[in-house]
Formats: structure tokens, sequence, C-alpha cells
């Protein structure tokens, strides 16, 4: 306690320190902070500025940009599809070209050119109307009208004057019937353009006129029709004379461009004008509405319509002026608030700079208070375990020690039943400081070998008692690929399958436990394998499955399939083919040393509720108030099970179904261990008379048989396996014939109790039963019977009916059946091999006659030390604190060992071993300097170290490693039981382990 104290007095000192008040900012005044805002306003202000001028040209760039676009973009479409008129118009005036002066008699009339330009005219859409004029010399007159029909007219309609010659319209569209027979040339402008167009080849252009009927603004193209074909550069005569007439085509322009502003319709819409600027002075409008516009900007497209005597210009502006600049006022005044908020912080933050400081230094003396809370809760469990700890060691050791005494039977039921409830206190002590370290993150795994398969048999023959009563089946199966030895933590590992195993036998109130070892891999091969026919060799005469209502290990539903027949099955089968896998899967490459489980505990218990299965991990959480009521618990256990198989690298799950059932299972990795010695150490202490032996389990439930025989595999036994007591006979004698002189005949026939009781030869008397082979007379084998629960009427059947006397009663451990199998077989041969109560015999002679220091502080301690050391022989002496046991501890002494209590007053444990340590240190080197004697005694002498081992409650600070720091040789924890006390001193009595000490 002393030294508890100490650790919070100095928690106290930390905590209470003052830390430096030094201001880290002293210059910071209210007069700079005004300085600074009247700076910083200025600053903004014209920030603000710029950054409206950056936006709004950002703006008006944006709008030009887009101006020009559209504007560009409707002349482009505008004169591309003028430009698809021409060509239209140009493939007309080649086609009459073609088919009226190349063809005699012409292919073309008045009806066929009707005919075919009303049917092509959706080719021509921005056309009104076509019409064909043919060149008529003066001479050539009157021969023309005489072949026509019709008198050449001027435009006015009047016959026309003589001139040199005419162009009248012999070919139109019906849309201008009403100007055939017209002379094109007798119009100013159409005469100049006809001989424009003759002379270049090109198609000319009309200024623009209101169109007839539309009354809309238009133009005239007109293309040259030559006679024959011209050469690649002909000159202008030769143009003129091989014309032969002029097709021409009314642009209805307006229209044109109406459509066009119509497709192109924008959120931004703009005002077009279309002119010709032939004559810039006086510009003439082809397109225009009365609409003003913006004229701040204006975007001019030149327009080119194929005539380069003619100039065309598209001018657009936006209909709308340009709009408010939002945008740029929204981020300038954004941009404002930032720079009013920016200057408010400040101001804010320079006037609690002081307050700020003040909190940080409050934060740093919090934060010093808040790790001196944690060591003091680190401290507080430590006391609150001590504490508790030591009176319960002095409960159970006492209770242990009275139960030792001769007591009349109430008096045992009472000081059992105490020992039991002190036994349930500390373990739930001991869970709820579990629960503590792992929330702390101080609960540090061991990696040391151990033997799986013993670990599973502990923890059968706790609940063994409980299974029994309430007749309910308690199993494991462990798969022959798991290693014998592997490297881990195998309290964390018991712990775990205890919690789990002690939670099905506590919610089961028939069927069965079942738990299964298998490899990771196996167990996802045995899921996924398909169902295939009956191992027969491994289960001959068994019944279908219909027999049983369900093919598990008791007949009972449970919660999933992975332990029904159908695919346990094919767990022995894979195991069977390859039998040599676990021992060399596993070696070679240093991936290859890690081991994965997968461990299932499977139950036919209550089940778990629906609504409570997303809280079954949970801290003190059950099911329902009433599962606490009904099986008691504290609802920890689930949660340190999570807890610690996550800390080996696990995950745990679960399947439950309410009144069905539950299995939990969880996957592991540990590392196979390879060392031969380490293996050999901790091999099961089995005895070796049974291997070689044969035998016969005869029961209905595969699973269950399965795991008969892999316990009686393990003691070497070469089983069978039957689904009937005839069956079994069958085996034994191959269906009735005689057994051959090199074929082994069983040793024993195991038979399951519920198969004997309803099967139909369970009343046949099988001890008169004999064999007979080249005239000798065989013997029965040995029948035995596996049970759950016998009673007294069933016991006398089964003798009556050739049975054993020894009834084996599950659950089935492999050291159990070893010493049934002794008491069975003993009483018709001697058997070979080494007893376990041998053994033990041999090491508790160990302890005789050594003298033992305990030393404790408290005197129950020392009582119960003392009374367990004394069963086994030891000659033992007390001592109150570490000051007097280093009084008795001077050397020489005649001390073997001693037990040291870590917390005691005046001197704790770690500082009078230090001190023993260095005395034994000091004589050892006096010795060593003087003369060394040769004998015993001698050898003895100069090796002065007595063996020390920690004795203490406080499971979360006195740690092996610390322990082993100040020089003790191991540690015990309060409170221990008479065997762990028994085990952690005798190994420093095994004459190898003097021998190899002294020579140290």
């Amino acid at each position: 306690m002393g030294e508890k104290m100490q650790g919070h007095n100095m928690v106290a000192v930390r905590g209470n320190g003052h830390p430096s008040s030094k201001r880290k900012y002293p210059w910071l005044t209210k007069g700079f902070i005004w300085k600074f805002l009247a700076l910083f306003t200025l600053v903004g202000l014209f920030a603000c500025k710029s950054t409206y001028d950056y936006f709004d040209a950002d703006n008006r760039e944006r709008r030009v940009e887009t101006l020009w676009s559209m504007c560009d973009e409707r002349a482009r479409m505008l004169q591309d599809q003028f430009n698809v008129s021409v060509n239209h118009v140009h493939a007309l005036a080649v086609l009459i070209s073609t088919f009226h002066y190349n063809k005699h008699p012409s292919a073309i009339d008045q009806q066929t050119f009707a005919e075919y330009a009303a049917r092509t005219s959706f080719e021509r859409p921005l056309l009104s109307g076509v019409a064909y004029a043919e060149r008529v010399k003066n001479s050539e007159r009157a021969e023309f009208e005489r072949q026509n029909g019709f008198t050449i007219k001027t435009m006015e309609g009047h016959p026309s004057p003589i001139k040199d010659e005419y162009a009248p319209v012999i070919f139109t569209q019906e849309t201008l019937s009403h100007i055939q027979s017209l002379d094109m040339m007798s119009g100013e402008e159409d005469h100049e353009n006809i001989l424009r167009a003759r002379s270049t080849g090109k198609a000319v252009l009309t200024n623009p006129f209101p169109l007839l009927g539309s009354h809309n603004l238009g133009v005239v193209l007109t293309f040259p029709v030559y006679k024959s074909k011209l050469s690649l550069n002909p000159t202008a005569d030769e143009r003129i004379a091989a014309t032969a007439g002029y097709l021409g085509g009314s642009f209805d322009v307006e229209s044109l461009i109406k459509n066009l502003l119509a497709q192109l319709a924008e959120n931004q819409p703009i005002v077009v004008n279309v002119y010709d600027v032939t004559n810039s002075s006086d510009p003439l409008v082809m397109y225009g509405t009365k609409q003003n516009g913006d004229r701040s900007l204006v975007r001019i497209s030149k327009l080119d319509f194929g005539d380069p005597f003619r100039k065309h210009e598209m001018i657009c502006r936006y209909l709308r002026e340009a709009p408010t600049p939002w945008e740029a006022l929204g981020l300038t005044g954004a941009e404002l608030v930032i720079w009013i908020l920016f200057a408010l912080i400040v101001y804010i933050a320079g006037n609690d700079i002081i307050k700020v400081e003040d909190d940080l230094l409050k934060m740093k003396e919090l934060k010093i208070r808040a790790e001196a809370a944690d060591v003091a809760k680190s401290q507080f469990l430590a006391t609150v375990s001590h504490e508790i700890r030591t009176p319960m060691n002095g409960i159970l050791g006492m209770l242990a020690l009275l139960l030792d005494t001769e007591l009349c039977s109430t008096q045992r039921d009472y000081a059992q039943t105490a020992q039991a409830c002190a036994k349930a206190l500390i373990s739930l002590i001991n869970e709820v400081l579990d629960r503590a370290k792992i929330e702390a993150g101080k609960l540090e795994l061991d990696a040391v070998p151990f033997n799986l398969r013993s670990i599973l048999d502990d923890v059968l023959s706790l609940f063994c008692e409980k299974s029994r009563n309430k007749n309910i089946e308690l199993a494991a199966y462990v798969s022959d690929k798991v290693p014998k030895i592997v490297i881990g933590d195998p309290g964390r590992f018991r712990q775990v399958i205890t919690n789990l195993v002690g939670n099905s036998v506590k919610f089961t109130e028939k069927g069965h436990v079942f738990v299964r070892v298998v490899l990771v891999a196996q167990a996802k091969a045995a899921m996924h394998a398909k169902s295939g026919m009956w191992h027969e060799e491994e289960f001959k005469g068994a019944p279908h499955s219909d027999d049983c209502h369900y093919n598990t290990l008791s007949g009972h539903e449970a919660a999933d399939d992975q332990n029904i027949w159908d695919t346990f099955k094919h767990l022995i089968v894979d195991e069977d083919s390859q039998k040599d896998c676990s021992s060399n899967v596993f070696k070679g490459d240093g991936f290859l040393q890690k081991v994965s489980l997968m461990v299932s505990v499977e139950d036919t218990g209550i089940g778990i509720p629906e609504p409570a299965q997303n809280r079954v991990f949970m801290p003190f959480m059950q099911a329902d108030s009433s599962t606490s009521r009904t099986y008691g618990g504290t609802g920890i256990g689930l949660s340190i099970s999570k807890c610690l198989v996550e800390l080996m690298g696990g995950q745990i799950d679960f399947i439950s179904h309410p009144q069905i059932g539950s299995t939990f299972s969880f996957n592991v990795d540990f590392q196979r261990c390879d060392t031969v010695d380490v293996q050999k150490s901790l091999c099961e202490d089995i005895p070796t008379a049974f291997k070689g032996l044969k035998a016969i389990v005869v029961d209905g439930k595969p699973v269950r048989a399965s795991v008969t025989k892999y316990h009686l595999k393990r003691l070497g036994v070469i089983v069978e396996v039957a689904g009937s007591i005839k069956a079994a006979l069958d085996l034994n004698g191959r269906n009735g014939t005689l057994v051959s002189r090199h074929e082994q005949q069983a040793d024993m026939i195991f038979v399951e109790k519920d198969l004997w009781i309803t099967n139909e030869d369970g009343s046949l008397d099988v001890r008169f039963l004999e064999w007979k082979q080249n005239g000798l007379k065989l013997k029965f084998p040995k029948l035995i019977l596996l049970a759950t629960d016998v009673s007294t009427g069933e016991f006398e059947r089964a003798r009556a009916g050739g049975f054993s006397d020894t009834v084996i009663k599950k659950p089935l451990r492999a050291s159990m059946v070893a010493a049934c199998l002794q008491q069975v077989l003993n009483s018709g041969k001697k058997t070979q091999g080494k007893v376990t109560g041998n053994g033990s015999s041999l090491l508790g002679g160990l302890l005789n006659g050594k003298q033992i220091l305990v030393v404790d502080d408290n005197i129950v301690n020392r009582r119960v030390a003392a009374g367990a050391l004394k069963k086994f022989g030891a000659i033992v002496e007390c001592a109150e604190s570490g000051k007097a046991a280093l009084d008795l501890l001077q050397i020489p002494h005649n001390f073997d060992a001693c037990f040291m209590d870590i917390q005691m007053p005046e001197m704790d444990g770690f500082e009078a071993t230090c001190l023993i340590r260095a005395m034994e240190s000091k004589a050892n080197d006096e010795m060593n300097e003087g003369c060394c004697c040769n004998d015993r005694i001698g050898m003895r002498r100069q090796c002065h170290h007595l063996p020390i081992l920690a004795m203490t409650a406080d499971v979360i600070h006195a740690t092996m490693e610390k322990c082993m720091d100040s020089g003790m040789d191991g540690y015990v924890s309060k409170p221990f039981e008479e065997e762990n006390l028994y085990k952690a001193i005798v190994k420093f009595f095994e004459p190898e382990h003097i021998s190899n000490h002294c020579k140290s």
C-alpha cells in the first residue's frame, strides 16, 4: 500500500504544478489592433474595386465573344444555305445544256421543264421559282416567234422593239408562268447582269427588289447556259459565242433569314440586318428590323453569295442592353463580407488572445490531470484486484484445507457449495478486470507452445457434471490435420472456449453441445462439397437419415448445417485420404508455418431472439431480463471472447434460431511448433498399451460415432464403425464367415446406450456366443457401454447382457477413456505403458522435506500457502514482510525456495528480491575468488541462487516481465490453487533443472 500511496502523491505533485504565466505576444494591444483594422479596411476596399473591375471586364469580353460567335454562325449558315441553292440552279443549267441543245430533237419542252422543276423544288427551298430564257438574235426573231407561237415582249408586256439580241423566257416553273415570252434583257439592270454572267461564266445577282405576291425583298440569280463544251480556260468572247441562254431563279432573302434566325434562337436575342454594300455610299437593305438594340456593341460579318461583283454584309447587335453585372457585384460583395468578417475575426482574436492563452494553459493543466486520472484508474484497478483477490485467496485456500479434513456429508456439501460460489465470484472478477485491461489496451497475448487437444479435454472436464445432470451430449472433435502442438496464448484460447461452452451448457436443456476444431480450408471445402454416397467402409449397417430426426450429434435440430452428417462426413473422408497431411503441409517456407483454425461451438439450446442478436457481443447485455433471472450470468463473457478473438487476429460470428439453438464460430491463427523437444514435453500423457488394439463403435448417429472414433484413435486404437450390434458381429465375423488367421479380431465393442436400449438385439445374451476358427474357440470381444448417464437398473441390465462392469460416461476425454480401458482390460491381461497416477506420486515426492519460506503481510495468505505446501511434504516457515525475509535469507541459510508477495509495507517484494540477489552475487564472487571444492556440496555452495516466485493479486501491473527484471524466477497469481502452487515450485527440484542451473 505504501507504494500505491507514493504513486498517488507523485501524481498530485505533477498535477498541482503551475505553468509559466508569461504572455507569448506582449506587443498585442488595442491601439495596435485599431491601426491594423484601419489599414486593413483600405486594403480591402482597393481589393474589392479591383475584383469588380476584373469580373466586369471578363463579363464584357464574354459578351463580345458571344455576339461575334452568334453573328458569324448566322452569316456562315446563311451563306452555306444560299450556296446550296446556287449549286442546284447551276445543276439545272447543266441539265438544260445537255438535254436541250445536245439532243436532237430536244428532250426538254415547257411541260417537261415545269414538271421537273416542281418535283425538285424541295431541293431549292429558298427559290420562289426558276425560268429559262433563250438567247435569240434579231435575225432569228421571226423564226423563233413562229416556232414558239408568241411575240417577244418587254418586262412591261409590250412587244419588244428591234435590237441586236433578245432573251425571251421559254421554260418556266408553274409559279413563274406569267413571265413566259418576256425579254429578260429589256430591263437595264437585267441586261447588264446577263451580259456579265455570260462573259464570266458565273452566277450574278441583282439588286434587292420586292417579290411579287409576298412583297418580301429578294434577288434574282442568273446562270449562263452554253451550247457546246468550253475549253479549260475560255476567253470572254468564247463564252459569249457559246452562250445559248440564261437560267434565272428568284431568291426570297427575307424568308431565308427569318427561318435561319428561328432555328438559332438564343437566350440572348440579337438584332440581325443584311445589306448589299456594292455601293458603299448607299447600302441597300436586304433584310432588317426596326429594333434598335444595344448600339454600343456591333458585329459585322462578311457574306459571299458567289457574285464577285456584289458585296454583302450581316450586321448584328444585342436586342437588349448589357445586363447588370450581378456576378461581379455578388463576388465583390462576398469579398467585402469576407474582408469584414476577417477584420472582425482579427478584432475578436486580438481582444481574446489573452483569454485564449489562459485557456491553453488551463488545457495543459487538464491534460496533466487526465493523464493522472488514467494512472489513478489503473492503480484503482490494481488496488481493487489486490484487495479483493487477497481475501478470496484466503477463502478458497481455507475451504480447500477444510475439505481435506474429515467432514460429514452435510458439512462437505456446505463447504463445496461455498467453494463453488467463491470460484464463481473470482471468475466474475477476472472477467471484469479482463474487460478493463482490454479497454485500456494493456492486455498482451503470450506466444508459447501448447497442446490444443488437452485444453479442449480440460474444458469438457469443467462442464461434465452439468452436462450429465442435464443428460445432454457434450463432445469435442479436432481434425487430424490440426497439428498436435501450436504456438499461441493457451490461457486466452481456453478462456474463449470456456465462455462459449459454458453459455451453451447453461442454455441447453436437451440435445447436445458440440465443439469442433478444423482447419479453415477444411471447413470451407466441407461446406461446398456435394452430398455423395455414405462412406460404407467407415459406417457399416448405419441407419438412413430417416431413422433419426436430424443427422446431428444427438439427433436434434441445430442452427446451421456445418455439423450435420452430410457435411461432417467430408471431413472424415478427407482426413482418411490424406492422413499425413497434418505433418507435412505446414513445413517449408515461412508463410506455411501459420495454422488457420476454425472453431465452432454448436448447441441445441433456447437460441437467441432476433431482436437481441445485434447486442450479443455488447458487455453486460443479455437477451432480456428473464434470461438473467432464469439462467444467471452478467453478459460479459461473449464481449470478452470477441475482444480476445480479435486480439488473436480472428473474427467471431454466430447463427442462432429461437428454440432451435446457436452455433458460435471463430477463426484464429496460430503458429506451428517444429521443435521436437517441445512437442515431446507437451504431448498427452496417455498409456501406450492400447496401440494396435482393434475396436468397433456401434452407434446409429454417424456424427457421434465419428467423435468416439476420434478419441479412440488418440489412444492408438484401430476403429471401425457399425450402426447396430448385428452389423458389428458381421464386421467381426465378415457376414457370418470364419475369420482368417491373418485377420485381426476386434478386442472391444463400444455400444451407445440409446441404441442398445432401442435395438432389437439388445436383449440377446451375447456372453455365450463363441466363434470357431480352425477348431479353436475365440472369446467374444469386450462389450463396453457408452452413455451420458446410466441408472442403476440400466447398469444391471447391461451387465446381464454381457457388458463390462465399467461404463464410459461422457463427455469423452482421452485420459478418461484410457483409465476406463485399463480397468476393462486389466481384468484379462496386464497392460504395458505408463499410468497417469504414477507420475503424480513420483513428482509429489520432490517437495518432501524441502524448506520453503513464504513471505506475505497477510496472515491468511501465509496460512493458505503453508497449508498447501505442507500437504506435499514441505517444511514451511513464514515471514510477514520483506525486511523479515531478508533477515532470514542471510547467507548461509537452509531454505530451498521462497514465495514472495509483491505489495508489502516497509519493503515490497521487488526490493527484497533485488537485495537477496545482490547478497547471492556477492557471496558467489567471494567463494569463486577463494578455493573451490570439487565435491558435490562445494559445487552447490558455489551457485547460490534461491528460487523466488512472485505471489500477488495485482494482475495488471505485476507482470512476468517486471518480476523477471527484479530477479524472480516465476509468478503465481492469487487466488492460487494447490495444484498451481505445486506446479510452479516443483520444477525447480527436478534433477535435470538443478544440474543445469549449477553448471550455468
